[in-house]
């Protein structure tokens, strides 16, 4: 493990093995400035970088999170999904699992090394582009795992991409001969199982983003079943800018969901 400490805020730079894949992949977390191993249990946000990123874009594209992680006294704690994978387990490549990776072998390392609350009550999930695609269906198929979800600028339907070169073929298979691993992987067919659930949910995407028509048509379906969440179109596109702003919004709307249902807790 390697420590870092810049600003209050400490930066700890892990190697988490995954006995899915058979491999270990770097990750970084943000502790507050008054991080102790006893006392009060700390709330956890994951956040998951796009396509071709890794584990440290997301300080890289939003340094405040340090000042995040402090002001609302949570961990943050940012994995590596690997270049193209999608957060998903793949149908047609068993070397990629990295829905296994980030859902159970990364929050059972964070749990076991760090000081959190390890409920749902106190983990979220949200990601950019890809990783928003991935925070979106894994909260929905983990709810045991994670109690609220963001998607920033996300990729929320893979199907009308088929022909984009983002090596979506390579995790679910050619679209011509396995549609139906294209249809099921997305997140906006996944929204029908959060029929009679509670996961508080937060979207946002920029009015030039190519995804946007995407994250209008998981607002729809929502929308459809009567499902309460947030959802924000604003100026952007898809790039830095935007989510290093969106950002700053979702963190504010986890806080409000661990102060919610921690109080809750204490009642």
């Amino acid at each position: 493990m390697v420590v870092q400490t810049s600003f209050a805020a400490k930066l700890d730079t892990l190697q988490i093995y995954s006995a899915a894949m058979r491999k270990t992949s770097q990750c970084l977390v943000v502790t507050p400035d008054d991080y102790q191993p006893s006392g009060a249990p700390y709330p956890v946000l994951y956040l998951l970088h796009g396509w071709s990123g890794n584990y440290a874009g997301w300080l890289a594209e939003a340094p405040q999170l340090k000042k995040h992680a402090d002001e609302y006294r949570m961990i943050i704690v940012c994995p590596d999904g690997g270049y193209d994978s999608w957060y998903l387990d793949s149908p047609v490549d068993t070397s990629v699992r990295y829905e296994t990776y980030i859902a159970r072998e990364v929050v059972s390392f964070i749990d076991y090394y760090y000081h959190t609350i390890d409920e749902p009550s106190g983990r979220a999930i949200a990601g950019l582009s890809m990783g928003g695609h991935g925070a979106v269906t894994l909260a929905i198929k983990y709810p045991e795992t994670f109690g609220a979800a963001g998607s920033m600028a996300g990729g929320l339907d893979l199907r009308p991409w088929k022909r984009n070169d983002w090596d979506l073929k390579g995790v679910l298979g050619d679209p011509s001969e396995n549609w139906e691993n294209w249809v099921n992987a997305s997140a906006v067919n996944l929204a029908s199982r959060l029929k009679d659930k509670n996961l508080p949910l937060i979207i946002d995407c920029g009015l030039d983003d190519f995804f946007l028509e995407a994250n209008r048509e998981m607002h729809r379906v929502l929308l459809e079943m009567d499902y309460p969440h947030e959802y924000t179109e604003r100026p952007g596109g898809h790039n830095g800018d935007y989510w290093g702003n969106a950002i700053d919004y979702q963190v504010l709307f986890f806080y409000k969901f661990f102060e919610k249902t921690l109080k809750k807790g204490l009642d």
